[in-house]
């Protein structure tokens, strides 16, 4: 998948598809349709710094939603106007993450993405974070990779705690003592990195769910 596939994927996650993604950052449709029609690089700067805060993503990390060529490769690619705006976009970026401080985040625990963790019930670390935080009740850090694109490995969430969820939203829930992050499917938790099984739930599993990933 490339940038743009990848990109859709998390916004349907998120949003449930691209028109409510446009309203919610207040571009138009037609706009946010065509970047994913016609590539991330070839949008304007101010569109894509949009795209990303909407996602309450780096601008930057969008580039490693490419899971199929390097961004050193991608460059070398393009003429010399358009690797001009690439450099001018990484400037800005890179001069934007150097404003922002750095959080201690303490962590409540690690749910895995793969083949599952225990979640602790008390602080078990404390992280430096960069980045906006959302409204949460706790944050655990993800083991695994098979919530990519959507969550790297190392990545820190936080969590809002529920157990009133709904079919499609990122939960953090206990199967037999086992933590995991994945996205819920009925009876099942899905992964989004398609080369991982679903997880089934049956009757008699020891099943509990922690809350809801704030998106």
């Amino acid at each position: 998948m490339n940038i743009e596939d990848n990109l859709k994927e998390i916004i349907e996650v998120k949003f449930g598809n691209v028109k409510t993604f446009a309203e919610k950052i207040d571009l138009p449709y037609t706009t946010v349709r065509s970047i994913l029609q016609r590539g991330v690089m070839n949008a304007k700067v101010e569109n894509v710094i949009k795209i990303a805060d909407g996602l309450n993503m780096k601008a930057e990390d969008l580039m490693s939603l490419d899971n199929t060529q390097s961004i050193f490769t991608i460059y070398n690619q393009l003429d010399q106007k358009r690797q001009a705006k690439v450099y001018n976009f990484a400037e800005y970026q890179l001069r934007e993450q150097n404003k922002r401080p750095k959080i201690t985040i303490e962590i409540r625990g690690y749910v895995s993405a793969g083949t599952g963790e225990w979640l602790e019930d008390e602080i078990v670390d404390e992280v430096s974070y960069e980045g906006m935080i959302p409204e949460h009740d706790f944050a655990v850090k993800v083991n695994g990779d098979s919530m990519l694109p959507l969550f790297e490995d190392g990545q820190v969430i936080f969590i809002k705690g529920t157990s009133d969820v709904r079919d499609g939203q990122i939960i953090v829930c206990r199967v037999n003592n086992e933590a995991f992050v994945k996205k819920l499917s009925g009876n099942k938790l899905v992964s989004l990195n398609k080369k991982y099984e679903d997880i089934s739930i049956s009757d008699t599993d020891d099943f509990k769910i922690y809350g809801v990933v704030v998106l």
